[in-house]
């Protein structure tokens, strides 16, 4: 199926749909996706949407003087759990959009994009059984899995993740590109057809593929 065509001057639909691919493709090399963080957000959310409307429904059938007791509570605690749900966002989340496994090993990823710039960063923490965690820091302009015209292409995308991530690497190893490497710019396989007007977007400055890795001993 044909990804919907977005602009390529919008960061948050070009971010978006970016994100949108991540997890699918993932989940289609047999990686088990976790859910645990979407489903405390939505579980924080949905409680202080029904505090809500058991009040206004108990004010609405009671009256003011019945309920105004049991309204000074509600409110305490849509303020309390709307509070732990902004926490759990920026505090927890950090622009999480996949944490997952396969075959023991674990892997998070959050994603993020600075303002002006078409650019989008992954940091992605990997731990395997017995060794180090492995954290990397990887960015690549949007240019290279997104048309001139604003549609997705899926390939230039999954390459860049294989050839980057070992873990996907060895889940997808038809995906790694052994010419580019893990610093890979560009190439006649990108997709690189609004270079230029990205480029005048960011004052002219090259857009180039970067990583660094940094390692830590597991706790």
């Amino acid at each position: 199926m044909t990804s919907p065509k977005i602009s390529v001057y919008s960061l948050s639909d070009l971010k978006n749909t970016t994100d949108d691919a991540l997890p699918n493709y993932l989940t289609s090399l047999k990686f088990e996706r976790s859910h645990t963080l979407v489903d405390v957000r939505l579980g924080l959310g949905y409680s202080a949407v029904a505090i809500s409307g058991v009040t206004f429904y108990a004010d609405y059938k009671l009256g003011w003087d019945a309920t105004k007791s049991w309204t000074l509570w509600a409110v305490i605690a849509y303020f309390i759990l709307n509070g732990a749900l902004t926490y759990w966002i920026w505090g927890i989340e950090k622009g999480t959009v996949f944490t997952g496994q396969i075959n023991n090993s674990l892997i998070s990823m959050a994603s993020s994009v600075s303002k002006h710039k078409p650019i989008y960063s992954l940091k992605v923490h990997c731990g395997r059984p017995g060794r180090d965690i492995e954290n990397l820091d990887l960015s690549a302009p949007f240019t290279r899995w997104f048309d001139s015209d604003g549609y997705f292409v899926p390939a230039p995308f999954q390459r860049w993740l294989a050839s980057e991530i070992p873990l996907v690497g060895e889940a997808d190893p038809r995906k790694v590109d052994p010419e580019n490497g893990p610093t890979g710019s560009i190439d006649s396989q990108g997709i690189a057809g609004t270079q230029a007007s990205a480029d005048t977007s960011t004052g002219g400055a090259p857009l180039q593929a970067a990583r660094s890795r940094k390692s830590k001993r597991s706790p």
